[in-house]
């Protein structure tokens, strides 16, 4: 299939490379605000950019990670580095591009990853896991190295369940005529939706037991009146 008289496969090899761009000047970014030298700029990019399709290559086992042998890869990422640091990526241009940006790349990299597991004969639940680690992967890392609580373990728009849906477009189009065009909209799907839970600001419930079922039986039956004052004090629609 073609895009333009250009080959899919190339078409989202940019994407994945203009991904690795952007989330790696995310990372640059996030290296400014914590004022670290060249080096520190270099090794959040690369984790930004590049982590997660390492960790699912390492996992897999199955030849050495396409970061080490494509140099295309690598270059990108520094390249994203020496953006952040020598200019100040930011203003309203960066803001509205770089959400698109990266809801493509997550995408494009959940798709990529089930796609990946599956060929070398897995099933649909590791290609579930590591087409999401795929995509999220690089962030959780980096924050991990920043001694952060990850983004997408809570408190922020859907992102990981966007991986997920994407994940599983991909494979629901495995074991068709039609992987190629599976690709594209798995990539599609999981960016739209990642666009729209910013646009909506979806969010996962929280673990505090508010939309908990048995919190709410306990609450209307074992104990009335903390029920009763709980209803007066929710503010009206």
């Amino acid at each position: 299939m073609d895009v333009g008289g250009t080959p899919l496969t190339e078409v989202f090899r940019w994407v994945d490379l203009t991904g690795v761009l952007a989330n790696a000047v995310l990372g640059g970014v996030i290296a400014r605000s914590a004022r670290l030298d060249p080096i520190g700029f270099a090794i959040l990019a690369i984790l930004s950019g590049l982590g997660g399709g390492m960790i699912r290559d390492t996992l897999l086992q199955h030849g050495p990670p396409i970061a080490l042998t494509d140099y295309a890869y690598i270059i990108t990422a520094l390249v994203g580095a020496a953006i952040a640091f020598l200019t100040r990526v930011e203003g309203r241009l960066w803001n509205r591009l770089w959400p698109v940006v990266d809801a493509l790349a997550l995408g494009a990299w959940a798709a990529a990853g089930a796609q990946k597991t599956l060929a070398v004969g897995l099933g649909w639940l590791p290609a579930l896991l590591l087409g999401t680690i795929t995509a999220v992967g690089g962030g959780f890392v980096r924050d991990v190295v920043l001694r952060r609580v990850p983004g997408i373990l809570g408190g922020n728009t859907l992102y990981a369940s966007c991986a997920l849906v994407a994940s599983g477009v991909m494979i629901g189009f495995w074991h068709t005529p039609l992987v190629t065009l599976g690709t594209a909209v798995a990539t599609l799907v999981g960016a739209g939706l990642c666009l729209l839970a910013r646009w909506q600001h979806w969010m996962l419930p929280a673990g505090d037991d508010e939309w908990s079922p048995a919190r709410f039986v306990l609450d209307r039956y074992a104990d009335p009146t903390r029920w009763k004052e709980r209803v007066r004090r929710r503010p009206r629609q």
